[in-house]
Formats: structure tokens, C-alpha cells, sequence
């Protein structure tokens, strides 16, 4: 009798045992699936990269810890841009074809000629043409080479002196001149110039034909005298100019205004002519690159 009043506790024990592990079971089961997505989704293929160490790597790390810490070696990058930098420190891209080009100078010009001193009797105002080219050292400092004609013509009292009704002076000089620019960073500025070098002058006397053509009959100078010189001489003079373009006052091209006092001691031909020292003052005006 008392067998079953046993038996009914027992199994009720039994039953809520297999119910704990059911759930149990259960539970863990879930905790797996969920972590499994997880892990796959963390997964990307820089740390299978990282992981796939070549075995030199591996042995590295192993013997010294802080190989693994030392900085990368630099990328090739770096000598394209020290590249860069050395053609920007002459003057842009392009290595030293753009240097060499960028240190060219250029000029040319045309004015006017007043004469000074002793010359003041025999020329008169005439004008001039100035071409040149060179080399520009720096931002303050250039040097050119320069071709440059004068023409003159006589005045009435020195021809009527020669008994001839017409007459001009030419000078042509090639000179090296430097430019000082006293203020190369501004945008209107002053420069000093010289030059030294040869210049040849010729005094023509000339007298009226008659020619004719088919527009009719017209007087023509012909030269019944001339005296030519050639001689070393000088110039100096003072110069202003405006800097076009640019936005730091870095461009080359500039329109100038200059007047310089020249100088050439013309040997005479005989004691009693005035053909002897020439002093102008040329005034040009020109663009210079």
C-alpha cells in the first residue's frame, strides 16, 4: 500500500529533471547558431591577409617583438616629390630646359636722340632703335647684349659751312649693358644701366639731283662726302618701368622708359672740322621679357 505513495513523488522528480535538461539543451543550442553569424560577419579578407605572414615575417616577429613596430620604408613617392621641389627651386616644372629658359632676356625699343655738350653745333635731334638680349642672374641683376642705331641730321649752319644742302650722322653700337633693378619686387619700379663697347659713326654731306620717274620728277639726296670712325665708347642712365602681369610682382615682361648719356670720343679727320667727340642722350621706350 504504501509503495505507490512512494513512487508518485519519485516521478514527479524525475519528470521536472528531464524538463531542466530539455531546456538546457535547448538553450545552448541557440547560443551557438547566434554566435556562428557573428564570427562569419566579423571575418574580412585584410585579416586573412594579415594572418597569411610569410615564414621570414613569422621568424622575424618571434626572435625580436620590436622588428614588428619599426617604420614602413618610405614610399617611392617621396623622391617624385623631392623631384617636384628641385624644379620648383628653378623656376617651375621642367627641369633645366625651363631653368635655362626662364633666365633668357629680351628687349627692343625706339626714341628719340638729344644731343649734349660740344655735339650740340653740329646734330641735330634725331631717333633711335635699341634690340638686345641676355642673361637674367637674378631677380635684381641682368646683363645684355645690344645692338642699337642713332640717326642725326645736320643742322643748316654746319652744312652751309660745308657748302651742301643736306647731310644726317648714323651711329650703330654693339654694347654690353648690365640693369640693375633697384626695386624687383614691385610691380613700377627703377633700374640703373651702363655699357661699354664699339660703335661706328658716319657723317654724310649731300647734295639735291633732279630724278625722274614715272610719278614725275622729284629731287633726290645723293652723298658727295662722307667721313666714318670707329671707336670704343660708353653710356650710363637711369630707368623706370611697369611690370605687366604677375600677382606677386614675379613677372618678367615689363614696358620701360630709360635715357642714358653716350659717349664716343670720334678721333677728326683734320684739326679744323667739328667731327670729333659725340655726346647724346638717347630716350627709348620698349617692352623687356
Amino acid at each position: 500500500m504504501s509503495f505507490p505513495c512512494w513512487f508518485s513523488p519519485l516521478r514527479r522528480v524525475s519528470f521536472l529533471g528531464a524538463a531542466i535538461l530539455l531546456a538546457a539543451s535547448m538553450a545552448s543550442a541557440q547560443s551557438s547558431s547566434a554566435q556562428a553569424p557573428a564570427a562569419s560577419a566579423s571575418f574580412s579578407p585584410a585579416m586573412e591577409s594579415s594572418s597569411l605572414q610569410s615564414p621570414a615575417a613569422l621568424n622575424l616577429a618571434a626572435l625580436d617583438p620590436d622588428a614588428a613596430a619599426l617604420p614602413a620604408a618610405p614610399a617611392p613617392a617621396a623622391s617624385a616629390g623631392g623631384a617636384a621641389a628641385a624644379g620648383q627651386e628653378y623656376g617651375g616644372g621642367g627641369g633645366w630646359k625651363h631653368y635655362v629658359g626662364s633666365r633668357l632676356a629680351f628687349e627692343a625699343g625706339g626714341g628719340f636722340n638729344a644731343p649734349v655738350g660740344n655735339d650740340t653745333p653740329f646734330i641735330t635731334w634725331g631717333g633711335n632703335f635699341t634690340v638686345g638680349g641676355g642673361l637674367r642672374f637674378s631677380k635684381r641683376l641682368s646683363a645684355l647684349f645690344e645692338y642699337q642705331f642713332m640717326g642725326d641730321k645736320l643742322p643748316g649752319p654746319f652744312l652751309a659751312a660745308y657748302g651742301v644742302q643736306a647731310g644726317n650722322s648714323h651711329i650703330n653700337s654693339l654694347t654690353g649693358s648690365p640693369v640693375l633693378d633697384l626695386f624687383p619686387k614691385k610691380s613700377n619700379g627703377v633700374y640703373l644701366v651702363g655699357g661699354w663697347g664699339y660703335y661706328h659713326k658716319s657723317t654724310n654731306l649731300q647734295d639735291y639731283e633732279e630724278e625722274e620717274s614715272f610719278y614725275g620728277i622729284y629731287d633726290e639726296p645723293v652723298t658727295v662726302a662722307s667721313v666714318t670712325s670707329n671707336q670704343w665708347g660708353g653710356n650710363a642712365g637711369l630707368g623706370i618701368y611697369h611690370r605687366l602681369g604677375g600677382m606677386y610682382g614675379d613677372s618678367h615682361t615689363q614696358l620701360f622708359a630709360e635715357a642714358r648719356y653716350t659717349f664716343l670720343h670720334t678721333p677728326p679727320p683734320s684739326a679744323s672740322n667739328g667731327f670729333g667727340t659725340t655726346e647724346l642722350i638717347p630716350v627709348t621706350l620698349g617692352v623687356r621679357f
